[in-house]
């Protein structure tokens, strides 16, 4: 197995169509994309900034929207995975993190809309909606103790979830076994 770093900013098409085009004459062309970049601004619409809410469409809507251009564009030919990631979010509102609980839903409802556009090529979408994760941006609020409690009593499984958690249910989504899955939502949120 071989994995090639390539810097991308997902807010840029530009950019989308470098690291695609790098991957296909890398590789010889694509097989799986993985929408994964996430942001969050923690804030009440009051007292939101427009930055705020531009910031988090950009990074979680469009940037899933550039993703999946270019790769359905590679794929059209020969197929593949999409698994774009929502939110436990884009299932269920947060009382402080409208920006993020919207953007998570217009990727939930844009990966079922791509499923159906594209089954035809033989390209499925599907997206993934983790609960609480422990990652480098839950960090502010899983140190918290007040929080961290909260959202482990949300928890059935009594545990905050690990990225190992969540990329096995991209892995499944993006291989063979998972051939007939398009337009589904895989959670993987400790039973919330």
């Amino acid at each position: 197995a071989v994995a090639v770093f390539h810097r991308l900013d997902v807010t840029r098409r530009e950019s989308w169509q470098e690291v695609t085009d790098f991957a296909l004459s890398r590789f010889g062309g694509l097989d799986i994309l993985v929408n994964c970049a996430g942001i969050c601004f923690p804030n009440t619409v009051e007292n939101a900034t427009l930055e705020e809410w531009h910031a988090t469409l950009a990074v979680n809507v469009d940037g899933t929207f550039f993703g999946c251009q270019s790769a359905v564009a590679a794929m059209k030919d020969r197929g593949g995975a999409i698994v774009n990631f929502s939110s436990i979010s884009g299932l269920a509102a947060n009382a402080d993190m409208f920006a993020y609980d919207a953007s998570k839903g217009a990727v939930r409802i844009f990966s079922k809309s791509a499923a159906i556009q594209y089954a035809a090529d033989g390209i499925r979408v599907n997206s993934i909606h983790p609960g609480f994760v422990d990652t480098p941006m839950t960090k502010p609020g899983h140190s918290n103790p007040e929080v961290a409690q909260k959202r482990i009593e949300a928890t059935p499984l009594g545990r905050f979830g690990t990225p190992r958690d969540i990329a096995m249910g991209c892995l499944y989504l993006a291989s063979d076994e998972a051939s007939w899955i398009t337009g589904t939502e895989l959670i993987i949120d400790g039973g919330m």
